[in-house]
């Protein structure tokens, strides 16, 4: 049956068939059928029409980074009949300055950046602070380019020099002083339970759009109500952009309530290791610059936090890359002139002096950045043993290497900055201030490369795991031990270590 683009010639010899304006409906077997007065026969043959694919459908998905985005697409609906052998990335860069995005939008040019082989992702790296991008894709067969597939939404790249993008995160939090804390907060819901109290979302009545966190401390001991008051009092001092803030805080009988910004991002580390983020060695600079920015202000005010760790990092938001330095439950001020000892931290990252029961310094924090460092860029941790005990042998030992394989892919000037901080003496483990003027931190604008390689979190995954079940154990504390500042004997020592310091290991 002849169609509009289909037609058929015959002569007296044979007979054609001519289809024009070919499509992909016109694929498929074909048959012919000759029939005389003595029987039939038939005879077919398979067509197929090729060309170049169809558009990927649907619009890319996009995860955002601070300076990059990662952009997963769907495959195109039909392949043109052949095989896809790639993909081709397209950017639209539209100027922020300019009246009108929308405009933009119909009239900016699209620029080929990157071609894809066997992969539906590819992370775009490098993008200019305070420009707004569109990405597209095009799918290709040996025969062409299909059309372009829809555009993604706009992405905006903030200044990696701005501290966040809400207006509020360089200024100090403050609401209304006085008042009963019943009166002043509604409860949202509850966040969650630490060592010493619970931690609620809130929302201020006078003001519904302030969203703040209010953790509540039963203090029926009065030496209980004195250290939270010293929180408290090391907490107003501490006003920076990395660090938690306080608010206000509530006083009853038998309860202190510390009003706190609200911090939606989660731990750091879980955020680093979900599957739309790509961990390289320039992001672990960009982290590990802002816990030396926060720890570098803590101790110009003669502060030490005491409990570095990777839990006590926290992201501001869920989509900004900047940290918050939490819990100042065991902040110490060494503005007093007399040494100053103490026996508690985390294991895997208390320094060698707290072991030992030797005064503490500033530089005591700086052995906890240098473990964080570690576990970070390779997801193991540098002096885990198989019991406390090992583990604080190693830490006194100063016992660790660079030697496994996930190392292989981080610089040398990242292992140097480590071995800089992971020193035995406290007094020559670089200060925050030396650590923001090494070489590692102030090179990650520049190279390139840093942001190019990926480091795999496998190994980070199961530390995270580990310490997960590890928080869910019930505190270990036990009583102060005598004033003596050392024990002669090392297996003594370890022996008293394990009954000595408080094992925190939850909140």
């Amino acid at each position: 049956m002849e169609t509009s683009n289909t037609i058929i010639n015959t002569s007296s010899r044979k007979s054609i068939l001519q289809i024009s304006d070919i499509d992909t409906d016109d694929s498929g077997k074909y048959s012919v059928e000759v029939m005389n007065e003595f029987g039939a026969d038939i005879a077919s043959a398979s067509v197929a029409v090729e060309g170049p694919p169809e558009p990927p459908s649907g619009k890319p998905s996009i995860s955002q980074g601070p300076d990059r985005v990662a952009i997963a697409w769907c495959g195109p609906p039909y392949d043109g009949g052949c095989m896809i052998t790639g993909f081709i990335i397209e950017r639209q860069q539209l100027d922020p300055n300019a009246p009108s995005l929308e405009e933009q939008e119909n009239d900016a040019d699209w620029l080929e950046i990157a071609s894809v082989v066997d992969s539906l992702a590819y992370t775009v790296k490098n993008l200019k602070p305070l420009f707004t991008y569109r990405f597209r894709v095009r799918a290709e067969n040996i025969h062409g380019r299909s059309e372009p597939g829809l555009p993604s939404d706009p992405v905006h790249i903030a200044d990696e020099t701005e501290e966040d993008s809400t207006e509020d995160f360089q200024r100090p939090i403050s609401i209304k002083s006085g008042g009963d804390f019943k009166d002043r907060f509604q409860i949202l819901e509850e966040l969650g339970k630490g060592r010493f109290g619970v931690v609620y979302k809130v929302q201020e009545k006078e003001d519904p759009k302030r969203i703040l966190a209010a953790k509540m401390i039963k203090c029926i001991k009065s030496k209980d109500r004195v250290k939270v008051q010293e929180e408290i009092s090391i907490m107003k001092s501490l006003k920076h952009p990395k660090l938690l803030q306080l608010a206000a805080s509530f006083e009853s009988p038998r309860e202190i309530v510390m009003v706190m910004e609200y911090i939606t991002g989660g731990e750091l580390f879980e955020r680093v290791v979900a599957d739309d983020f790509t961990l390289t060695e320039r992001d672990c600079i960009l982290f590990v610059r802002q816990v030396c920015e926060g720890v570098a202000y803590m101790h110009s005010q003669s502060i030490v936090h005491l409990d570095l760790k990777p839990e006590n990092i926290m992201c501001k938001t869920r989509t900004c890359h900047q940290i918050k330095i939490i819990d100042f439950g065991l902040a110490q001020r060494l503005n007093t002139g007399s040494p100053v000892r103490v026996l508690f931290g985390t294991p895997e990252f208390i320094s060698p002096e707290i072991i030992s029961y030797e005064p503490i310094g500033f530089q005591s924090d700086m052995w906890s950045v240098g473990v964080i460092c570690y576990v970070l860029l390779s997801g193991l941790s540098p002096f885990m043993g198989d019991t406390d005990v090992e583990t604080f042998s190693n830490i006194t030992r100063a016992e660790y290497d660079f030697d496994d394989e996930a190392f292989d892919c981080v610089s040398q000037l990242a292992k140097d900055f480590i071995s800089n901080l992971l020193i035995h003496r406290k007094e020559d483990r670089w200060t925050a201030e030396q650590c923001l003027e090494s070489p590692w931190l102030k090179q990650g604008h520049y190279d390139e490369n840093l942001g190019n390689k990926k480091i795999c979190t496998d190994k980070l995954k199961k530390f995270i795991i580990r310490r997960k079940w590890q928080q869910t154990q019930p505190a270990i504390q036990h009583p102060q031990p005598p004033q003596h500042t050392q024990l002669h004997c090392p297996a003594h020592q370890y022996q008293h270590a394990r009954r000595r310091i408080r094992l925190l290991r939850s909140g």
